[in-house]
């Protein structure tokens, strides 16, 4: 220090500060903002050209020098230098140099200039954290859809930093996400598929201006909603065979293992679901596995089997068909897995043709099930056996069918010949009931009749009837003698004969007690007869 320089006392520098706090500042009030660790220059006032003596102060609970533009006045830290002989330089700066700074230069006057010095930091290792359910190798995070997702940011910053969320959908530009929400954390309760793109947060020092923000990928990722499906189908040469398995609506694309039951030997593992068998490797009833994994869940997979299987084919042995007409050959195919070709040959030849379509031919298929028709048969050309093939990679059954062309029926006279039949077995029916069962026919006329009368007998007995009988008699056998001449004479002996009157309508019965009473008069007489006629 050189001689002759005094440092001002204490007390010399607080009768300064009340001078200060009682003067008029000549120049307007300065504001200096400055970084941590950074230099900033504070300048004592605007003033260009020749300066006076500058001296600098710190003005805390009382002012406390730091540098002079008198060099015989050392600075309080050698961090504070003056610049141009009147500005304070100050290197790395520091929250605790933040504050007010007077700056005192005489000249032909004192004057006074105040600065007021901010001191900011950051932001700094901007942190953001996102709960989800997991991270890809590549560090991008994924929730699954429908779940809940809390955000969170947080930043070293003096002073604190206003927080802010952006939000970037795929292909669009980046937006405020809410209503211009600012805050440092915020919770989606249900992920959706919109949901997924670029968040952002931003962190800014209000003080300096500065900003720091850190964008993170969120990808929303859901597992297909349904089973998946397994399914097996033939390649295009019956060589190989195509398992198939689809599980889809899910995102992203699961993966698939296929294993051979009930072993369980892994068949391969694919994205794609697809597999391809040679035919060492199937037999009939074999069954095979597919298990597909997504990333968000179930985390022992969804499954589905299939069983591959043989056809078995079913069909009429035999049809007919006339002459100049059509006919349909129906062909069923079951149980084969994968579906099996069917085609449609002519045993007539060897090797067997296959029928194509064509005017003659119509082949339609529906299903496991296929129909020929030819059209207007022909017996040379159509008439033989016919051959349904049923194939697919694990077996091939066939059945035969025989088809039989006929000439047309004549219907007339078919017709006419069965009318003619009926007629004449309805007249022999009636002739024997005729001649069998005249009573019935009897009874079947009343009938018909409907007379609407009682039943009556009348049961006649007198003397005159009896004479004339006899009187008949006589005659009768008169004429019978001389007709027998070589036979012997007949004694006859009539006895009283009752004659019986009966009127029936509708009354068989009783009509038969009366027939049953003459002939019981008739056995009487029969005997008396017989009696007479044995020799005394």
């Amino acid at each position: 220090m050189a001689a002759g320089v005094r440092v001002p006392e204490p007390q010399v520098l607080v009768c300064l500060w009340a001078l200060l706090t009682r003067w008029v500042v000549a120049g307007l009030e300065a504001a200096v903002i400055g970084e941590v660790q950074e230099n900033v220059t504070l300048l004592c006032g605007n003033i260009s050209g020749p300066r006076g003596l500058v001296t600098w102060y710190r003005n805390d609970s009382e002012p406390v020098f730091l540098v002079s533009s008198n060099s015989s006045l050392p600075s309080a830290q050698p961090r504070f230098c003056l610049v141009n002989a009147s500005s304070l330089h100050i290197e790395a700066l520091s929250l605790q140099d933040e504050g007010n700074y007077t700056c005192w230069e005489v000249l032909n006057e004192t004057r006074w200039f105040q600065v007021w010095l901010q001191v900011a930091r950051g932001p700094y290792e901007v942190e953001v954290n996102i709960s989800s359910t997991g991270r890809l190798p590549n560090g991008t995070l994924y929730a699954a859809k429908g779940s809940q997702v809390d955000f969170s940011c947080s930043s070293s910053s003096w002073p604190p930093p206003r927080v802010e969320w952006w939000f970037q959908a795929p292909d669009s530009s980046p937006e405020p996400f809410g209503n211009n929400m600012t805050a440092s954390c915020f919770t989606l309760l249900l992920m959706s598929q919109n949901l997924q793109g670029n968040y952002t947060c931003l962190a800014t020092n209000m003080l300096s201006g500065k900003h720091r923000k850190v964008t993170t990928e969120l990808l929303v990722y859901s597992p297909p909603p349904l089973a998946p499906e397994c399914s097996a189908e033939m390649s295009p040469g019956l060589l190989t065979l195509k398992l198939t398995c689809r599980w889809a609506g899910g995102y992203p694309d699961p993966e698939f293992l296929w294993t051979e039951e009930p072993a369980g030997v892994v068949v391969r593992t694919s994205k794609l679901g697809v597999e391809m068998l040679n035919q060492s490797q199937l037999s009939d009833g074999k069954k095979f596995k597919c298990v597909g994994r997504h990333i968000v869940g179930p985390e022992l997979g969804a499954s589905c089997v299939v069983q591959i299987r043989s056809p078995s084919v079913l069909s009429e042995p035999m049809k007919t068909c006339f002459v100049g007409s059509n006919v349909t050959l129906t062909c069923q195919v079951s149980g084969a897995s994968p579906p099996a070709q069917i085609l449609w040959l002519r045993n007539l030849t060897q090797p067997k043709t296959v029928i194509q379509p064509s005017s003659h031919y119509l082949i339609t298929r529906s299903g496991q099930s296929s129909t020929l028709t030819i059209r207007n048969c022909s017996q040379d050309l159509d008439e033989g056996y016919y051959v349904c093939r049923a194939e697919n990679p694990i077996g091939v059954r066939e059945v035969d069918i025989w088809l039989s062309v006929k000439e047309p029926l004549n219907i007339g006279g078919i017709v006419g010949t069965v009318v003619s039949l009926l007629l004449l077995g309805l007249a022999i029916l009636s002739g024997l009931m005729l001649y069998y069962s005249p009573m019935f026919c009897w009874k079947v006329g009343n009938t018909f009749r409907r007379q609407d009368m009682g039943d009556v007998m009348v049961l006649v007995d007198s003397e005159e009837e009896e004479v004339e009988e006899e009187e008949d008699a006589a005659e009768e056998e008169e004429e019978e003698a001389s007709d027998r001449e070589e036979f012997p004479r007949e004694i006859t002996k009539y006895g009283h004969i009752h004659r019986v009157t009966a009127l029936v309508n509708g009354n068989v019965d009783q009509m038969g007690n009366g027939l049953q009473a003459l002939q019981d008069d008739s056995s009487e007489q029969q005997s008396d007869i017989t009696q007479e006629d044995r020799p005394v």
